[in-house]
């Protein structure tokens, strides 16, 4: 599917021309992140958890320890997952028209935790390829131990909400643009430093090309 299904909770009844209903957008929100934040109920609480996620075509993987509570909340219980992309500041001449650029999805639904072996491994493997593109085939593969002691839900993509905020001011043509102050927009951007080496780690290890390969490069 090209487009998204509009529901009663996806469907934009503010700013709707910051919302979108194309696909394309909102795997595009999910492929420039790698965190996202849980929102469930525990105990009749809410709480919002971050957590990296991977995807494919279809569901969003989410990892935590079994112990976690967030994800040992009602199994059939609906959960919200958010990504946001802070791009920068939109200045006004007032501070009532200022805000922020940015990229956000919601995904809505009730998640499945994944029990087949086979496909908690081909999660995993997508969560850790999205967050460290090259890493799953460069370090040790998770041993029974460790997969006994995560816990995977896949959450399906059918349900989502995609907005985005961009552009300059919106008071350049009003009665504020006479009163002589400065407006505009304060990008703000993320970049990968230089790797740093684990003190304990041996001399003559060097960082792989995968690591190397994205010092300085953008991130999101």
């Amino acid at each position: 599917m090209t487009t998204l299904p509009e529901t009663d909770r996806t469907r934009h009844n503010r700013l709707r021309d910051q919302g979108s209903l194309d696909r394309a957008d909102l795997e595009a929100i999910l492929d420039a992140g790698f965190v996202c934040h849980l929102g469930v109920v525990v105990d009749g609480h809410p709480m919002v958890v971050p957590t990296v996620y991977g995807r494919d075509d279809s569901r969003l993987y989410l990892h935590g320890s079994v112990a976690s509570r967030s994800l040992a909340a009602d199994p059939a219980a609906e959960i919200c997952v958010t990504v946001t992309h802070v791009d920068g500041l939109i200045l006004a001449r007032s501070v009532f028209e200022h805000g922020v650029s940015y990229r956000s999805a919601m995904i809505y639904g009730v998640p499945r935790e994944v029990t087949d072996p086979q496909e908690k491994l081909t999660g995993l493997r997508l969560l850790t390829e999205h967050a460290a593109p090259g890493q799953w085939d460069y370090a040790r593969s998770p041993s029974r131990k460790e997969l006994a002691a995560t816990k995977l839900l896949a959450l399906s993509l059918e349900e989502a909400s995609v907005k985005t905020s961009s552009g300059p001011p919106d008071d350049g043509d009003g009665p504020d643009a006479e009163l002589g102050i400065w407006a505009g927009n304060l990008p703000l951007t993320a970049s990968w430093g230089t790797p740093v080496a684990d003190p304990l780690l041996p001399p003559g290890i060097a960082v792989p090309p995968h690591i190397a390969a994205r010092g300085g490069t953008r991130q999101g």
